[in-house]
This record gives structure tokens, C-alpha cells and sequence, in this order.
């Protein structure tokens, strides 16, 4: 509990600077004077009933920083089922760079800190076995954003490294993960 109201506090801390900063937009003022976006992955959310919901502040024209926050959080795509059972929430931080002078749609590159907290349950010969997800995590992705009005929409990818032994022991140390998030800016 202890960490999670510490990272929580430090995410506050982060987002509460942002706020500090005026912005336009990712792509350079091309539709508006937005500094801010909300956005959910709806992609992960039909596929994995997992529901991640960000809040994205343009710090400039090319970078902004990206707060995420994952409800049923997956490891990678792995589906429940089958005696399967996720447990898991996790918090994100990211700082997104954008790439190109396109007025719509831009490239952008990110590196990740996420802190994931919970349990994977699986039934093995009959018995229940646990495994606590918490793990911190480092990583970094790459997206594409085309700009609409206020709406934003696009995919993204990224791979990191979670720092966890009791996780990389029942799953890979290495963890993919992406999908296509719908923004809209104000």
C-alpha cells in the first residue's frame, strides 16, 4: 500500500508541474490550441478486457508528458481463462517525443517507467497457485498519432524489462505490449 501511495503521489507531483507549461499541440498547432488529451486503448479493451486510460500533457510542440493508468492489467497479451486469473493494476509514466513536421500525423518515441502491483492466479493439478505481479518496469515504444480536430487516434507499441524475480521466473523478463488508443484534446 505503502508504494502505491507513493507512486501515486509522485505522479501528482509530475502532472502538477506539467500543468505549469503552455502547449499547443503534438503536431505543431495544426487544428488548435490544445494542451491536453485524455485517451483509452480501446483495442486492449475489447481483446483483453483490459481497460487503460491516460491523460497526456504537451509540455512543447515536439514532446509531453504521458500519465497511464491500467485496470486488469495483462503481462503481454496473455488471456485469463482456463483456471487463469489476473489480479493486476498498474501505473505508467512516459515521455513521449514527437517526430516530423506533418500537420495531422506524426511519429513518436517514448521511454516508460511503469509500476505494476497485484496477483496471477492459475490452477496447476488441482491446486491454486499465486504469483505477485508487483514489479517495477523499464521500457520504451514507438506510436503513430494522426490529429483530427480534437481527436487523436493511433497506434503504438513498446517492449520493457520488469525487475521482478518471482515474475521473469513464471513469465519472460522481457514484456510486449501495445494497442491503438482514441485521444481527444482540449
Amino acid at each position: 500500500m505503502k508504494k502505491i501511495l507513493l507512486s501515486i503521489s509522485i505522479i501528482l507531483m509530475i502532472s502538477s508541474a506539467a500543468f505549469s507549461q503552455d502547449v499547443i499541440s503534438s503536431s505543431g498547432n495544426s487544428r488548435g490550441d490544445f494542451s491536453n488529451e485524455v485517451k483509452v486503448n480501446f483495442l486492449n479493451l475489447i481483446a483483453l478486457a483490459s481497460i487503460e486510460v491516460g491523460y497526456e500533457k504537451f509540455l512543447s510542440d515536439n514532446h509531453s508528458l504521458d500519465l497511464q493508468l491500467h485496470i486488469n492489467d495483462r503481462f503481454g497479451f496473455n488471456s485469463q481463462g482456463k483456471g487463469k486469473n489476473y489480479k493486476t493494476n498498474s501505473i505508467q509514466a512516459s515521455m513521449n517525443f514527437y517526430l516530423g513536421d506533418d500537420e495531422d500525423a506524426r511519429f513518436y518515441i517514448y521511454p516508460l517507467a511503469k509500476l505494476r502491483f497485484g496477483d496471477f492466479e492459475e490452477e496447476i493439478d488441482g491446486d491454486l497457485v499465486v504469483t505477485s505481479m508487483n514489479a517495477f518496469i523499464l521500457g520504451a515504444g514507438v506510436g503513430y498519432k494522426w490529429e483530427f480536430s480534437n481527436f487523436a487516434f493511433g497506434p503504438y507499441a513498446s517492449i520493457a524489462r520488469g525487475f521482478s524475480s518471482e515474475v521473469s521466473d513464471r513469465f519472460a523478463a522481457v514484456e510486449v505490449n501495445g494497442g491503438f488508443s482514441l485521444g481527444y484534446r482540449f
